[in-house]
């Protein structure tokens, strides 16, 4: 992970800085030295700290670059996330990159925080809020350490993972028993089986051949509810023992109805591919 973080950061410094900061070299003394902060601007959850302190690292070892609160807080308008002192031309370099890794990561884990707290039933408690593997490429390991900022959860993080029989692949295997068959018979031991379905006269089919979760994918509220009803049906009068996952359509002005239906769980790929960038900035000093 460490080897993968600072790859990704000398990336978006080549990418950012090219052959050099001329702004900066043509206006900063060489020997110049300050301080700064980097502030959020509104209220937000925090994420990307190692990503930003790497950054400050990377341009300038001898930068002191230090944490002033720590990914998962929840930091309100002028508190401060990062502290630094060193060479001004290295903190006027590096700004940027730190900032757009701050600014990404912690968006999205405001996002699923809006998410989960939204999802809470009166009562307490309430379905975890997954991501899903709609990230942006290269950064997806740090998006999923965002999202568990946030207070959600991770699905898969890779394909080899788990096995999600999605719907394309109900239509190559030819059926859904066929589909669980097969995944049972020679997936990898040990591995949960999800099998997605669109149609509630799929449920018992799935349920019937040892489908450990089953995707509910774009049912509403109503169609969500009478999912529920018959999954418990089928267990009736023993426990449960398949999970039931929402998914597509989730937003926040729908996800309480959702939580209402009793699902387990709630997959949400807005989380990683449209969270606005939480607002951050660095203050000289």
């Amino acid at each position: 992970m460490r080897q993968r973080l600072e790859s990704l950061v000398r990336l978006a410094l080549e990418e950012d800085v090219g052959f050099g900061d001329v702004t900066t070299a043509a206006t900063v003394p060489g020997e110049a030295t300050g301080r700064a902060l980097i502030v959020a601007r509104g209220p937000l959850v925090l994420s990307g700290l190692e990503a930003a302190l790497e950054t400050f690292r990377a341009v300038d070892p001898g930068l002191s670059a230090r944490a002033m609160a720590t990914d998962g807080d929840r930091l309100e308008a002028g508190q401060t996330a990062v502290e630094l002192a060193g060479r001004a031309r290295s903190i006027l370099t590096a700004e940027r990159v730190a900032l757009n890794f701050l600014g990404h990561l912690s968006g999205v884990a405001t996002l699923t925080g809006r998410f989960v707290e939204a999802s809470r039933l009166p009562g307490g408690g309430g379905p975890r809020i997954l991501d899903t593997r709609k990230t942006t490429p290269g950064l997806r390991a740090l998006e999923k350490a965002a999202v568990r900022h946030g207070g959600g959860h991770n699905h898969r993080f890779s394909l080899q993972d788990g096995l999600l029989i999605k719907d394309n692949h109900i239509m190559a295997a030819g059926s859904v028993a066929l589909a669980l068959e097969r995944a049972r018979r020679d997936g990898p031991q040990g591995l949960r089986i999800e099998i997605e379905v669109d149609r509630l006269d799929q449920l018992p089919e799935a349920l019937g051949n040892g489908a450990d979760i089953v995707l509910l994918d774009n049912m509403g509220p109503g169609a969500l509810a009478e999912a529920m009803a018959i999954i418990g049906h089928f267990y009736a009068p023993g426990p449960r023992r398949t999970l039931a996952e929402a998914s597509g359509g989730v937003n926040l002005d729908n996800i309480a109805s959702i939580a209402a239906t009793g699902v387990d769980l709630i997959s949400v790929g807005a989380l990683t591919h449209s969270a606005p960038a939480a607002d951050l900035g660095l203050d000289w000093l």
